[in-house]
């Protein structure tokens, strides 16, 4: 044996053994202001209205934000100077660890972006109204095992009665078909199946109805069943390349191929109910029942980063690869498809620069939560 190697191997041996543990997937450990990248070049009152708007419900669920919402409430409009200060006095920075690849290297993290697009429908079935978004089902179960079933508390179990069982609730294919068990329980017509699958995905949006009238629509429930990414199969298909993949090339595919379009949409089993929202002009509200205001209210996986955190966002625009898109957000939504630790989905408003930038946004960033202090001075 080459007797360079017989002293080599004990030795690699003894300094992996020595090698510091890969970091944990989750929230790391407390890092300073100054080594927030951009901290500095942000806007922070740019974010003082999503904090203001989820102070109106967030001290009711957790009473440790009942001084800050006090404190926050009471400085009224401010400017990005009182606000950094008061940020940086109330909360501590931490960087969100990825998951790590299937090889074991360091994972990244990703945000991409929703909006709220406009339909056009009709609240009668009629000409080219052809295509219904549908209330939510008076026999759809939402079950609740979680007391029983801890491991179970992150899922939304819906399900059905039949006959003295309790049974998946109705897939995409059978809500879609001519025999649809949901008929009778429409909000309203759409001209256009495509664009009713993507206000699926997206949750929300507005209806320019045909009489003139705008109509406002949110997310109310969903069928149960796990959303699967079309996009990720046009990509495995190799329909789409991957690095071209995005909200306009897919509808590109789907009006290009459109004897293949309906058995791709049915390959998201998954199915979005809806409930006409009270003010149409108002910003859709997330999932903790706030409006959403564009570029500062994120989606997050709730399991990994609890709804109400300020997000810091180290990122970049569609197409750039400088960190050109640096700011302080707030986890007020989740989705579907959004799921992990360093994952968030920005919600970037209504028009068509919001569709623009929500449909190609697929970016490399990195997260930061900040964490609440358990004690803190006034600003």
């Amino acid at each position: 044996m080459n007797l360079k190697l017989y002293f080599l191997i004990p030795l690699a041996i003894f300094l992996a053994s020595c090698a510091p543990p890969q970091s944990e997937p989750g929230i790391g450990k407390a890092i300073s202001w100054d080594d927030l990248p951009g901290w500095n070049n942000d806007h922070h009152a740019e974010a003082w209205p999503a904090l203001l708007q989820q102070c109106k419900v967030l001290p009711k669920k957790k009473s440790q934000w009942e001084k800050l919402c006090l404190d926050a409430e009471a400085l009224g409009q401010v400017n990005d100077e009182t606000a950094q200060r008061f940020f940086e006095s109330r909360f501590t920075p931490h960087r969100i660890i990825p998951s790590h690849k299937k090889d074991g290297s360091p994972g990244n993290g990703l945000v991409t972006g929703y909006y709220e697009p406009l339909l056009h429908g009709s609240l009668s079935r009629r000409d080219d109204y052809q295509y219904p978004l549908y209330a939510v089902p008076d026999d759809l179960l939402r079950i609740d095992l979680a007391g029983h079933y801890p491991e179970l508390s992150k899922m939304k179990l819906r399900g059905r009665v039949k006959g003295r069982k309790i049974v998946a609730y109705h897939d995409r294919t059978t809500i879609d078909s001519k025999d649809s068990p949901l008929w009778g329980n429409e909000l309203v017509w759409i001209n256009n199946p495509v664009d009713v699958f993507f206000l699926h995905i997206q949750g929300s949006g507005r209806v320019q109805l045909d009489n003139g009238d705008m109509m406002a629509v949110g997310y109310a429930d969903q069928n149960g069943l796990p959303y699967t990414s079309i996009g990720k199969i046009l990509i495995e298909r190799e329909q789409i390349p991957r690095e071209d993949i995005s909200l306009f090339t897919i509808q590109q595919w789907l009006q290009d191929n459109p004897q293949q379009a309906r058995a791709l949409l049915e390959e998201n089993r998954s199915y979005i109910f809806f409930s006409i929202r009270k003010n149409a002009y108002e910003n859709p509200r997330g999932s903790l029942n706030v409006p959403l205001t564009p570029s500062r209210s994120i989606a997050v996986d709730p399991g990994n980063i609890p709804l109400g955190s300020p997000v810091w966002l180290d990122t970049s625009y569609p197409h750039e690869t400088e960190h050109t898109l640096q700011r302080l957000t707030f986890a007020q939504d989740t989705g579907g498809a959004i799921k992990g630790f360093a994952r968030a989905d920005m919600f970037w408003g209504n028009g068509e620069m919001a569709e623009k930038l929500a449909g190609e946004m697929k970016q490399p960033a990195e997260l930061y939560v900040l964490q609440l202090n358990e004690t803190a001075p006034l600003p």
